[in-house]
């Protein structure tokens, strides 16, 4: 079975097909085994019949005794042997799907993490919950063909072969029947795959909505949407409940024949064997052999019919897994070197220009076409943004993400510590965040603190956030929920921009650091922001007037183009855009 740490090699991703099969070539030896030991497992219960028939030919019928106890005790032992192999044959498949369990869930986390702030913008949060909750499940259960599949063909060829000595006539009936059978629920198998993949494709939408619903129902029951929302979940979860009787429907169908026409052709063909019994054609030992024969193959033909249900399912959430494994992160095609000093940062689509060093605030009157100004500018989107005079998409991407960072508002918290939340210090050395804050307090930064320890007391000071931490019961030790779910909206807002700043980088891109505060919080943060970013290139996205008052130049966007720059009381005197954009009331206005 696979480690933890080992590497779980390169996935076929070319259809769900080859990844299946790549699952299986993963594991050979594995696989092998569980097919060896499906295989001779279904061949000794075929063998049962035969056994107890010589038992009945040679034996009973005769009354002789030593022959009867030979095969008896024959079929004693095959039967205490076949106990073992069904024993082992469970163990070996048992860890065929862990191993593709956990190989699935390694590839799928692995590609998550190469994919990094581009998985978003490709596909939902819910389709990728889908996948780890229930697509890797089904198909590490679709690789059950492997073993008892494989046992069952082999169980078959060899009822076969037994049938053909007791009566060709018999033996062609079950060589030309079972594929019959195996045909006819062929059809259904297609029909469940339609509405699997439809049935899939629902549920991500679902997690999706539950995981809005989980991180903004405090907002929601705030602006009075609760019910809205709630009733379009409604209303989501009623399709997927119809969609998931359809494919209810389907399956039961497909189970249903997988059992009973195996059953109704046991009835034909005995039925056949007792006319030549009755005839004189066969003995009553092969009577009960050919009842046996048939009842074994009752298994095979079960386990045929459940293995295709299985593939079928496995296909479909294979397919999906494929298509999350083709996503392609934001190629980097960077050869140069970005600028060896404070730059300025340009989008000439938008035509905002940030100069170096200088606190940058962008107002659009739709928010949305600041953020896109946002990822033109921290190369997460593709553009002619320049950087030095340089185009972004030709500097490494590794110098581009060392040196500029953008802080969204509602990007992920992981559960663990609020110091592991927070994250490590990166960038600055001791020297540059050594020194505590002005306004700072002895007890903030301990004489024996660490510049790790001190690099995180100055972020959660300028983020205004000390009380977050003094709150907690474990200070920067405690526990937290993922997504900080235990800390209100704007502890959250506060713990992000402290990890932001924590990373000191040299251009810091911020997405409404300060939506969620109060006013009092919101002019501390911003007070504290400018004097700690001073000399470093900031930008902000925002239209409170208590940010804009302390920001060297603001862009004024409409429509995602700059319409007006310059100082926030230069923009309040010359702009009415402006002013009625980001004046809250008319004393703000003014002032």
């Amino acid at each position: 079975m696979i480690d933890a740490y080992e590497d779980p090699g390169t996935p076929d991703s070319r259809s769900g097909g080859r990844y299946l099969w790549w699952l299986v070539a993963r594991q050979p030896w594995r696989c092998a085994a569980g097919a060896m030991f499906g295989s001779v497992w279904m061949v000794l219960l075929a063998a049962t019949p035969y056994l107890m028939s010589r038992a009945i030919d040679d034996g009973l019928e005769p009354g002789d005794m030593r022959a009867l106890a030979l095969w008896s005790g024959a079929l004693f032992t095959v039967g205490a042997f076949n106990s073992w192999l069904s024993i082992m044959r469970h163990r070996t498949m048992t860890r065929v799907r862990m191993d593709a369990n956990f190989r699935t869930v390694k590839v799928v986390v692995g590609q998550a993490v190469r994919l990094g702030a581009s998985l978003p913008r490709q596909m939902g949060a819910g389709e990728v919950v889908t996948i780890g909750v229930g697509d890797v499940q089904t198909i590490s259960q679709s690789l059950t063909v492997v073993g008892p599949g494989v046992g069952a063909v082999v169980a078959y060829l060899a009822v076969a072969v037994l049938l053909v000595s007791v009566s060709p006539l018999i033996a062609a009936v079950v060589l030309l029947g079972i594929p019959v059978i195996v045909l006819l629920v062929g059809p259904l198998l297609g029909r469940l795959q339609g509405s699997e993949t439809e049935y899939r494709e629902r549920q991500g939408v679902l997690t999706a909505r539950i995981g809005d619903l989980a991180g903004g129902l405090r907002v929601l029951a705030g602006l009075g949407g609760k019910t809205l929302v709630a009733d379009a979940f409604r209303r989501d979860s009623q399709r997927l409940r119809e969609q998931g009787y359809r494919v209810g429907a389907v399956t039961s169908w497909v189970q249903a024949l997988g059992i009973g026409l195996p059953t109704l052709f046991l009835a034909v063909v005995t039925w056949l064997a007792a006319r030549l019994a009755a005839q004189g054609d066969i003995t009553v030992g092969q009577l009960v052999s050919v009842y046996g024969y048939v009842a074994v193959l009752v298994g095979p033909v079960s386990f045929w019919v459940e293995c295709g249900y299985q593939i079928s399912r496995g296909l479909v959430c294979a397919r999906r897994v494929v298509r999350f494994l083709r996503l392609e992160p934001m190629p980097d095609t960077g050869t140069r070197d970005a600028p060896s000093e404070p730059s300025a940062l340009y989008d000439p689509e938008s035509g905002v220009r940030v100069l170096p060093g200088r606190l940058t605030a962008l107002v659009a009157e739709h928010p949305a076409d600041a953020v896109t100004v946002v990822d033109r500018l921290g190369r997460y989107t593709p553009s002619d943004a320049t950087w030095g005079g340089a185009r972004l998409e030709d500097i490494a991407l590794d110098q581009v993400r060392d040196r500029i960072l953008v802080a969204d508002h509602e990007s992920d918290l992981f559960a663990g510590t609020l110091q592991d939340m927070i994250g490590p210090l990166r960038g600055a050395g001791p020297a540059r965040s050594a020194a505590p804050p002005r306004g700072a307090t002895s007890h903030d930064a301990p004489a024996d603190a660490t510049p790790h320890h001190t690099a995180t007391q100055t972020a959660l000071h300028t983020a205004a956030a000390e009380d977050i931490v003094q709150a907690l019961p474990d200070g920067l030790n405690t526990h937290m929920a993922a997504q900080a779910r235990n800390l209100s909206g704007g502890q959250r807002q506060r713990i992000r921009l402290a990890r932001a700043l924590l990373a000191a980088p040299e251009i810091l891109l911020t997405v409404e650091p300060t939506s969620a505060l109060d006013a009092h919080t919101e002019a501390t943060v911003a007070d504290r922001l400018r004097e700690a970013r001073h000399g470093r290139t900031t930008v902000v996205t925002t239209t409170s007037p208590l940010v804009l008052d302390r920001t060297d130049t603001v862009h004024y966007l409409v429509d995602g183009k700059v319409a007006a720059s310059g100082s926030h009381h230069e923009l309040l005197d010359t702009t009415p855009g402006y002013r009625a954009l980001v004046a809250r009331d008319n004393e703000e206005a003014v002032r």
